[in-house]
């Protein structure tokens, strides 16, 4: 299995053979959802925080008296029933949403992604992305010629169009993307699931060390 390399012009300049155990996994929907929404689940800040009717101020007072008024009998003013009352049922801060997500589990699941965008022409290997200062002009011109080598999507398409999965450290081409609305910027030492399912293409910079890096998570 090879993948072609292209270099900043949108050129090929060479092969990559790529691991079939990372990208040539079947699609599977099921175990790709379950690690999706654990991961989702986890990143929750649980911060939404609502009182009980026990917790919220006022109400210590009977409202009127319990027969002979016509009107329904109440207890307290902080009753759910009523306005500024406790909240039934509401997001509590002691509420646990960390779901466990096993290493292997969304290797697993990450490889199945992989495998289903390489076979849908949504990867893109460039040798390497670099530039002598940080320029978004620059950055934007990268973008233009691989759309131009077959991306076309990488222009046309106003939101999550790519992810540009760096190496670590290069700052300067971090700088330079990150100001163009439709792509995503990040490091492939750092590629989820989620990241990867968020935008339409994956660009990896440095492919060679990228799948090797990969290649580890199933060791």
């Amino acid at each position: 299995m090879e993948a072609p390399i292209y270099n900043q012009e949108g050129k090929k300049v060479g092969k990559i053979a790529l691991p079939e155990r990372v990208f040539g996994v079947r699609w599977n929907a099921d175990l790709v959802h379950q690690v999706v929404t654990a991961m989702q689940s986890n990143a929750r800040a649980g911060t939404a925080h609502t009182k009980f009717r026990g917790e919220v101020r006022g109400g210590g007072k009977k409202p009127w008296q319990q027969k002979g008024t016509g009107r329904a009998r109440h207890g307290s003013t902080r009753s759910p029933l009523w306005r500024h009352g406790g909240i039934t049922h509401g997001p509590r801060t002691e509420k646990n949403y960390t779901k466990a997500v096993p290493r292997k589990m969304a290797a697993r699941a990450l490889a199945s992604v992989l495998s289903r965008k390489l076979s849908e022409g949504e990867i893109i290997f460039v040798d390497t992305i670099a530039f002598d200062v940080p320029k978004t002009a620059r950055a934007t011109a990268v973008l233009s010629t691989l759309a131009a080598a077959g991306f076309p999507k990488l222009e046309a398409k106003k939101k999550n169009a790519a992810l540009i999965a760096l190496a670590q450290g290069n700052r300067i081409a971090e700088k330079s993307f990150r100001n163009i609305p439709q792509v995503n910027v990040g490091e492939w030492r750092n590629l989820s699931v989620v990241e990867a399912l968020r935008s339409l293409y994956l660009v990896f910079e440095k492919p060679e060390e990228a799948v090797s890096f990969l290649s580890k998570k199933f060791e």
